[in-house]
């Protein structure tokens, strides 16, 4: 079995006994019927653009379009119907059991916080975060002298699959069932990529607004993936724009934070 990590262009061969660790699916309502839809800010219903554009005046995020469509479970359902992937269960027990171990070993304050979260949303969580981190060590760990641009290209391209229902290895599969379970939307991981692009070519930021730029990509891009997991309350008095706002400052100045600990430490 596939189990680490691997840049390769074709996806791993489960054996027979294995049973198909991908089997097709045409409907998703079923599972997407389980997201929770967020309150929203006017009658309505369409939610304005987020206050991130006043940090970033010349880039345009477009972040509002990303918390429309998370917000619009039935249409991605729609949209989306190509990509739901039916999981072998012990396999997929075994992919979030690896995401778990990834998350307690590299991040022991955040792993114990997923622990107030129902099962659902904890395996949820290990599956960002498991992603997140082997982005990370791609460009920030031992190996990243080896690192080029071709990697990244190639690691987005898995992305995609792994959207399309496709994972490469185990690791994957279980963000392939994360984003068929919760209305996630790509944009976001594509950005958080982005960010580590900068990682490999820039290291000198001459304004606050290229520092804040690149801790959106890195850091605030977390908080708009988590959202949807983590839910808002049909009954919530505080509107989506709110919510997603404070979900990407808080990326963002844990970002910021993390780059004055290590001034300090370097």
């Amino acid at each position: 079995m596939c189990s680490k990590f691997s840049v390769s262009t074709t996806p791993c061969n489960y054996g027979a006994n294995d049973a198909r660790f991908l089997q097709s699916e045409t409907s998703v309502a079923r599972k997407r019927a389980q997201g929770i839809k967020a309150h929203k800010c006017s009658s309505s219903g369409a939610i304005p653009r987020l206050s991130i554009k006043e940090f970033i005046p010349h880039t345009d995020l477009r972040v509002h379009e990303i918390v429309e469509r998370q917000s619009q479970a039935n249409n991605l359902a729609k949209q989306d119907a190509c990509r739901r992937a039916e999981m072998n269960p012990k396999l997929l027990e075994e992919a979030y059991k690896r995401c778990r171990n990834i998350c307690s070993e590299y991040a022991r304050t955040y792993y114990l916080a997923s622990l107030l979260m129902t099962k659902q949303r904890q395996k949820a969580i290990w599956a960002i975060y498991a992603w997140g981190t082997r982005i990370d060590e791609m460009v920030d760990g031992p190996n990243a002298v080896y690192m080029s641009k071709s990697f990244l290209d190639r690691w987005e391209e898995r992305l995609e699959d792994i959207f399309d229902g496709r994972p490469y290895d185990i690791l994957d599969a279980a963000l392939t069932d994360t984003v068929s379970n919760f209305c996630l939307d790509i944009k976001s991981f594509k950005e958080m990529i982005e960010g580590m692009r900068m990682d490999t070519w820039k290291s000198r930021y001459k304004n606050f607004q290229e520092l804040y730029l690149y801790c959106y990509y890195v850091a605030g891009t977390t908080g708009i993936i988590t959202v949807p997991v983590m839910g808002i309350a049909a009954e919530s008095s505080v509107c989506a724009k709110s919510i997603y706002n404070a979900a990407i400052h808080f990326g963002i100045a844990n970002q910021l934070t993390n780059i004055l600990r290590d001034v300090g430490e370097e």
